[in-house]
């Protein structure tokens, strides 16, 4: 036979119809194996090849799939082709859905082949399972009690009800009865029984009185009775006609044409009626008064309303693409009103949603948010925020903070003016439409840059922009100049100019920084002092030669050449010839001792000058002293000079202490320079954005000389060549105008009006804003920002009322349908009366009567029934008035009425009454609010009740509503720190050290106040700040005092020699330009560096030689090695006596590192904290960090040592940081009390907001966590219109049939709450209400009834309402929906009579939130029980009919114990509850039925079977049945385990072995797979707690 494979894909070199495709054919035996083709009848052979469709991608867009509508719900079990079992339904049954799903052509519709469609994407599934509700039989409640018997004596009827609680849904079956009867014999009548009773029935329609023509027949028959009687009093029926058409003409003159009010009349039948229902004649009923079977009423008019006029302009008029939806309205007037029982007005009005139509829609008004420019910074704004005392300081910088105010504008007001003049050009006809503008219209807009015009706040959507923002103050940087330098030579003024025989001395300092301002800001830099005999070059001497002894001498005097330089007045060496004018230092004498000579050290160095100047009182005094290094010979010798020689002190800053500088004062304002060019002004301001330089100015500053503590002296005092200038260019400021906004459009005028109808006069306002404020000159802003003005009162305050006008005569029955009732001679009786209403405004002119309609309270009644008394009527008067209260809070008012007529005479009238209110007061209290920090109050409301305890209005206990009491909120009270320390002295003299200042904690924060800073974690109330400090190394020295004179300690008097030791004194002194000055403490100076205080050495003896003492030792070369060395020289002052040598003069020691030979390099501390200005509290601050030279040691030397090694320096010192700003939290004003959240009650709260303006930063006050605050709303009675109970069914003076019952609608006042009592009060209080009880409108204040003649069957009124049931599958989690049932029950007096009883009836509506419940049976003791053996609960508990799965078979399994309750299960003959056909029995572990369990069904799905692909699908309305309709069969095979005699059969067992086998060896072979040889127990554990396969069901249908 042939065989053929898959097509293959569609081939082909155009796209569409044209393409091919081919697949595989081949010949095969039947067993499977392929043949030769010959082998197989060609003549069958299929076709290899065919024609095909060749989809490409552009395909995609012409053709898609077509989703047909889902089928109905079909269930899985009538798809089966073999379903002998009944279907049991468990909650929802399984069912699946189709439909029909092609490929189509989009443009045509027309189908086309599936595989174009599949190209592109799969097909869609075509079925999909769904759930159909199980069937839901009626569930009902239990009997309620048996009734007493219907009858006292005789046969009659208990009986008892009960209601449905479930209807029936989705085929379920009926309710069942809800009423049963038994028989009941109370005894035997004494007497006959009545078996007759009088039934009053229905009203019949209203109809109208006969015609006019057929009275004027009737009165044309009565003409020929008399003259006298036609001149005569008329009858009866002759005045009412009369008096009829006079009460029409009335009508027609005032009724309004809205009514047309027509009175007829309507009857009613009254028969007599036997107890078995039959009628017999009236006679043989007990008559009593014969009701009424006529009366007045009003014909039924239905309301007539006009077509709908055309729609309304949609409320969009403009585009908006974020909201494009509008809406328009239509209306339609009334033509006649509804009267009597006629159909009510459909509404009048009607909307729908639109869209602005047309081409040239505008867009809609954009709004935005505008700010004005920010005001200054200001840095006492954020000081206030922390300490307001530190509010007025002055000078203050840094961070700060600035405000702008926020206004709302519309964003494309320019715009819409602009198309708004264009289409109103068009209009007038000015476009020139042959002229084409070059550009487009909207493009070629030019707008004049100007404020926009502010409107309200709340048209801006989006977040509001920030009032306030952090700013900056750059901080001023002072000069700082180094110290005074030492005083120059005297010189004269001008070296160019020698004239006269005056100089000065001078003497200056530096700027070593770079100030706010420039130099100019500086103090002055040069000081002058007038001096004699100045010189501008002078002779420097740099040295001595040594001393070379006269004549070629070994020894004595001689002479010492001076070695010079010339230098002018500033210490640079100049051309020798420059010093020609003045004399050339002269060799010094000097002495050079012989063997035997005294010795003598060098003269040290003259000290510092001990004053800057001199006067009368003061010298300045230099000194120098030298010492004996060795005593003379004896007598041979030159003896060495007494002590005094050993001193010299010569006098130093000769001059006069009259010291001058020159002193400038404050820069001037920049003012206009005259001389600037005028051209150039112009084009500055022009080019200026407005903030910059405009203009180039001057400024000028005053100089004058000044004599140190003396004061301004003549400007010749001073030198003239560091005069400083009075005069510098400056760049003028542009002026700034001030730029204000329009004026905003006039508020809405509000039209309030008060009590009494008046309009409330009221303001508007406008307002606008500063956007920038001027300055440098420029045009100030106008003082006023706001107006004001009256708003236009209307003559009449807006608003409409029903007006009603006087009740006309009560309109009795025609008389002749009344002539034959008693007093019908008398016309009296009830009646109806109709009245005239309109429409007013609140002043009374005449209105519409659609604007009482729109406006209005529901329209006032327009008829009403009355009553023409009789003769035996009680007459009175109408009510009175209330009288005023007798007393302020507690009293009693009182109206009274009086008989009229013979009324007063009649006994049974003579209980007339006056009617009185009482009222009292009483209080409660009730919780207030709080204000925000410091004095407020808070309120309780005041509650005032009346003597019977009805809540009252608060004024009538004369109280305003509240109770105020004043409170105190703590104000948040800031952490407080003292001021600063001052700072400590540098850690290091030497170097870079640190150096401290500390605050100490002063006040916590309290009650959300601004935080502290974070503390010493040691000493918690101290906060440190550390800062990285230098301190020159030269700024302490050592000075040593000369050596004392030899002690030598073995003296030996002939040569005054030997060993001995020297003395001198040390100590640590502060370094100044001009030499040490005073003495500090020795630990302020490096001890290493400190000289030798004493010394031990020999005395050299005479003619021994003499050297003096060793120099400074020379610099070790670097690196540091042992085979480098250091030397210190000395030479010879005496050489000694022939035949002794002088010792060596040079001493040399090896280099050592770290002991005389260091490395040195540069350290870098780390960075400071940062600093700010000492007027600054935050903002921008620097980071200092220092460099030290540091030996290699680790000791700080001076930084010479390392400059002079060239080290690279490539640290940068400074960078710029900021201190975060302490912003307090800023909070907006609180908004508005809210409307009250109840209109009446206790618990009414009216609520105020504030909001974050601005979050807190840094350390600044954190926002308080109330945003919010309440307060008790004024305490007003809830009113309220609530109905009475029903009244008993009335029918008038018979026992039984169609009769009214009525209720009365009256006002009751509570306190608002759940719990509240609920009073009577007067119907006047509840008059502002509108007229409807718990939102219905519809008033119904009686309503037709019946009451059931004696044996009558009859309906029960309708049960209440039962609780929400949801119709679910508790277990699977399906619901279908809840639902909620009321029925009316049958009730019968008469045995005989129950075949005539009506049906009983139910009826059910939807529900939300039921509950779902589960029904099980129940079994209990049968003995002296009224309860049945078996019966039927609901999972609340609740005993029921119906909901419990059937039981089958329906009999008494009373032979099981325990009985057979279980679902599916019944008692076999053999006593054991078992499963019935197709389920499986589940036991317990104690051997009893569990549950019955579905066997499970291997289900095999046809070839179009999609049920992988599933979705699922509930049913949607509860209320109505599912239809089941037939579906697909697909192929389905029961596995039945069991056999007919309960036993498994054979092949399970077999099934069972199988898989087990097929288990241990799947287990076995992953045991070798992951066997590991170093943990075999474990793996045998694992093995071990494999256990038998146990072949059970637990339920699950997918088993």
């Amino acid at each position: 036979m042939c065989f053929t494979g898959p097509w293959g894909r569609c081939m082909g070199s155009d796209c569409g119809p044209g393409g091919s495709q081919s697949r595989a054919v081949w010949c095969a035996h039947v067993d499977g194996w392929t043949t030769l083709h010959t082998n197989c009848d060609q003549g069958q052979r299929p076709s290899n090849q065919r024609n095909c469709f060749r989809v490409c991608d552009w395909h995609k867009d012409l053709y898609d799939w077509q989703l047909g509508a889902w089928n109905v719900c079909v269930p899985v079990s009538a798809r089966t082709l073999w379903a002998l079992r009944p279907f049991t339904c468990s909650g929802a049954e399984e069912g699946i859905q189709t439909r029909e799903v092609g490929c189509i052509l989009k443009s045509e519709e027309s189908p086309a082949e599936d595989s174009i469609c599949e190209y592109f994407e799969s097909k869609p599934r075509l079925e999909q399972a769904c759930l159909i509700p199980c069937p839901q039989d009626c569930v009902a409640s239990e009997y309620s009690p048996w009734t007493a018997c219907s009858k006292t004596c005789g046969t009659g009827l208990k009986t008892r009800v009960r209601s449905v609680l479930v209807p029936p849904l989705f085929g379920g079956s009926l309710c069942p009865n809800l009423t049963e009867f038994k028989s009941c014999k109370p005894g035997a009548c004494t007497g006959p029984e009545g078996m007759y009773s009088l039934r009053i029935g229905p009203w019949n329609p209203c109809v109208l009185p006969v015609t006019r023509t057929e009275r004027q027949v009737k009165r044309r028959k009565g003409k020929d009775q008399g003259v006298r009687e036609r001149a005569g009093v008329k009858d009866p029926e002759t005045r009412e006609l009369i008096q009829k058409k006079r009460t029409r003409n009335r009508l027609n003159r005032q009724e309004s044409p809205f009514w047309d009010i027509q009175v007829g009349y309507q009857t009613r039948d009254v028969t007599c009626i036997h107890r078995n229902g039959s009628i017999g004649a009236r006679n043989l009923c007990t008559m009593r008064d014969l009701p009424l079977t006529v009366q007045s009423c009003v014909l039924p008019k239905d309301c007539q309303l006009t077509d709908w006029i055309q729609w309304r302009p949609c409320s969009k008029t403009c585009l908006d693409p974020e909201s494009p939806i509008g809406n328009r309205t239509r209306s339609r007037q009334v033509v006649q009103f509804p009267v009597g029982k006629g159909a009510e007005c459909t509404p009048l009005e009607e909307l729908e949603s639109c869209e602005p139509q047309g081409e040239s829609v505008p867009p809609c008004a954009t709004y935005t948010w505008r700010s004005t420019e920010w005001s200054d910074c200001r840095v006492d704004s954020l000081l206030s925020q922390q300490d307001r005392r530190r509010g007025n300081l002055t000078g203050l910088c840094g961070g700060g903070l600035q405000t702008r105010e926020v206004y709302c504008v519309q964003a494309n007001a320019e715009l819409l003016k602009y198309l708004n003049d264009l289409k109103q050009k068009e209009k007038a006809g000015q476009t020139q439409r042959q002229q084409k503008p070059s550009v487009p219209p909207l493009l070629s807009v030019t707008f004049q840059i100007t404020a926009s015009l502010p409107v309200e706040n709340k048209l801006c959507e989006g977040p509001i922009p920030n009032r306030s923002q952090l700013c900056q103050i750059p901080c001023p940087i002072d000069c700082e100049v180094s110290p005074w330098g030492a005083w120059g030579p005297c010189t004269f003024e001008n070296c160019d100019d020698q004239a006269g025989k005056k100089g000065f001395k001078l003497r200056k300092r530096q700027i070593t920084n770079e100030p706010t301002g420039g130099p100019g800001n500086c103090p002055h830099l040069v000081e002058a002092v007038p001096c004699d005999e100045p010189s501008c070059y002078d002779w420097k001497l740099t040295g001595l030669d040594p001393c070379v002894p006269e004549e070629d001498n070994q020894c004595g005097p001689g002479t010492q050449i001076p070695q010079v330089q010339c230098v002018n007045s500033t210490g640079a060496e100049v051309d020798r010839k420059l010093c020609t004018s003045s004399p050339a230092p002269e060799p010094v004498a000097c002495e050079v001792p012989c063997s035997r000579d005294c010795v003598l050290s060098d003269w040290t160095p003259w000290t510092s000058c001990s004053q800057t100047c001199s006067s009368k009182t003061i010298e300045g005094k230099q000194m120098r002293t030298r010492s004996i290094l060795a005593y003379n010979a004896g007598e041979g010798g030159g003896a060495c000079p007494n002590s005094s020689s050993l001193q010299e002190v010569r006098n130093c800053n000769e001059h006069a202490c009259t010291v001058y500088h020159w002193q400038t004062g404050p820069w001037g304002p920049c003012t206009e320079d005259p001389s600037a060019s005028t051209l150039n002004t112009s084009m500055a301001v022009g080019a200026s954005g407005g903030g910059g330089p405009c203009s180039t100015g001057m400024q000028t500053r005053k100089v004058i000389c000044v004599r140190v503590n003396v004061g301004q002296v003549p400007p010749k005092k001073c030198p003239d060549s560091p005069r400083p200038t009075t005069v510098r260019p400056c760049q003028l400021p542009c002026k700034k105008d001030c730029i204000m906004t329009p004026f905003s459009d006039w508020t809405l005028c509000p039209f309030t009006c008060d009590a009494d109808g008046n309009a409330v006069k009221t303001k508007q306002t406008r307002k606008r804003l500063i956007i920038q404020q001027p300055s440098n000159g420029g045009q100030d802003c106008p003082e006023v920002l706001e107006e004001e003005k009256d708003c236009e009162v209307p003559k009449i305050c807006p608003g409409f009322r029903w007006k009603t006008h006087k009740w006309r005569k009560c309109q009795l029955v025609p008389w002749f349908l009344r002539q034959e009732r008693p007093g019908a001679q008398e016309t009296c009786g009830p009646g109806l009366q109709t009245r005239a209403v309109s429409c007013r405004q609140l002043d009374g002119t005449q209105a519409d009567i659609n604007e009482c309609l729109k406006f209005a309270k529901a329209m006032p009644a327009i008829t009403q029934h009355c009553q023409l008394p009789c003769q035996d009527d009680c007459q009175l008067t109408n009510w009175s008035k209330f009288s005023s209260c007798t007393a302020d809070c507690v009293g009693v008012r009182t109206r009274k009425r009086a008989l009229i007529g013979r009324s007063k005479k009649k006994d049974k009238c003579k209980n007339t009454q006056m009617g009185g209110r009482v009222e009292s007061l009483l209080g409660m209290k009730v919780q207030g609010d709080i204000k925000e920090c410091g004095q407020g109050y808070r309120y309780q409301a005041m509650v005032c009740y009346d003597q019977d305890n009805r809540l009252v209005e608060t004024l009538r206990c004369n109280s305003h509503g509240y109770i105020e009491e004043a409170c105190i909120i703590p104000c948040p009270s800031d952490c407080k720190l003292s001021e600063w320390s001052n700072w400590s002295r540098c850690s290091k003299s030497c170097g870079s050290g640190v150096k401290v200042r500390s605050k100490w904690l002063r006040e916590k924060p309290y009650n959300g106040g601004r935080p502290c800073p974070k503390l010493d974690h040691i000493n918690q109330a101290q906060v440190y700040e550390v800062v990285p400090c230098q301190s020159d190394c030269n700024q302490y020295v050592w000075v040593a005092e000369p050596w004392s004179v030899w002690k030598v300690s073995n003296v030996d008097l002939k040569e005054n020699c030997g060993e001995g030791v020297q003395t001198r004194k040390v100590r640590c002194m502060l370094n100044t330009i001009d030499g040490p000055s005073e003495s500090v403490e020795d630990y302020l100076c490096d001890p290493e560096e400190m000289p030798l205080g004493a010394r031990e050495s020999r005395l050299p003896c005479p003619e021994d030689c003499v050297l003096n003492d060793w120099g400074s030792w020379s610099r070790c070369s670097l690196p540091c090695t042992r085979t480098n060395s250091r030397v210190r020289m000395a030479y010879t002052l005496r050489s000694p006596s022939v035949g002794r040598e002088c010792p060596d003069t040079s001493d040399n020691e090896p280099c050592s590192l770290n002991l005389n030979c260091f490395n040195y390099f540069y350290n870098i501390t780390d960075w400071s904290t940062c600093q700010l200005s000492p007027n600054a509290v935050c903002g921008s601050g620097i980071k200092t960090r220092m460099l030290d030279c540091v030996r290699s040691d680790g000791k700080s030397v001076n930084m010479k040592f390392c400059e002079e090694l060239n080290l690279e320096k490539k640290w940068q010192m400074n960078i710029s940081c900021v201190v975060e700003c302490p912003v307090n939290c800023q909070l907006s004003e609180w908004s508005a009390w809210s409307a009250c959240s109840q209109t009446c009650g206790l618990e009414g709260k009216m609520w105020r907001q504030r909001t974050v303006v601005q979050a807190s930063q840094g350390d600044g006050r954190p926002c308080p966590p109330q945003m919010e605050q309440w307060k008790p709303c004024p305490v007003r009675p809830c009113y309220r219109w609530q109905y009475s109970p029903w009244s008993e069914c009335r029918v008038e003076n018979v026992v039984c049939g169609h009769g009214t019952r009525y209720r009365n609608l009256t006002c009751y006042v509570s306190d608002g709450s759940r719990e509240g009592e609920v009073s009577l009060v007067d119907e006047e209080l509840c008059n502002s209400l509108k007229l409807a009880v718990d939102g219905d409108t519809e008033i119904l204040l009686k309503e037709a009834c019946t009451l059931p003649c004696p044996g009558e069957c009859y309906l029960m009124e309708w049960s209440d309402w039962s609780s929400c049931v949801s119709i679910c599958a508790k277990g699977a989690g399906v619901d279908f929906g809840s639902v909620q049932v009321r029925s009316r029950a049958v009730l019968a007096q008469e045995p005989e009579n129950l075949q005539l009883c009506p049906d009983q009836a139910w009826e059910s509506q939807p529900c939300t939130g039921g509950q779902c419940y589960e029904y099980k049976w129940f079994s209990g003791g049968r003995q002296n029980s009224t309860r049945p053996s078996i019966w039927c609960q609901r999972s609340d508990g609740l005993n029921v009919t119906g909901g419990c799965p059937p039981m089958n078979p329906p009999v008494d399994n009373s032979s099981c114990d325990p009985l057979c309750l279980m679902p599916k299960s019944f008692c076999s003959e053999a006593a054991v509850c078992v499963c019935e056909e197709g389920f499986t029995e589940v036991l317990s572990p104690v051997g009893q039925l569990d549950q019955c369990a579905p066997i499970p069904i291997l289900e095999i799905p046809t070839a179009g079977d999609k049920k992988g692909d599933v979705k699922t699908s509930r049913a949607i309305n509860p209320t109505l049945p599912s239809t089941l309709q037939p579906g697909r069969s697909g192929r389905t095979w029961y596995l039945q385990p069991y056999g007919p005699d309960g036993k498994l059969k054979m092949w399970v067992y077999g099934v069972a072995a199988g898989a087990f086998v097929l288990l241990i060896f799947i287990v076995s072979m992953i045991y070798l797979a992951c066997k590991k040889p170093k943990r075999p127990q474990r793996q045998r554990q694992q093995n071990n707690r494999l256990k038998p396969l146990t072949l059970a069901y637990d339920g699950d249908t997918d088993m």
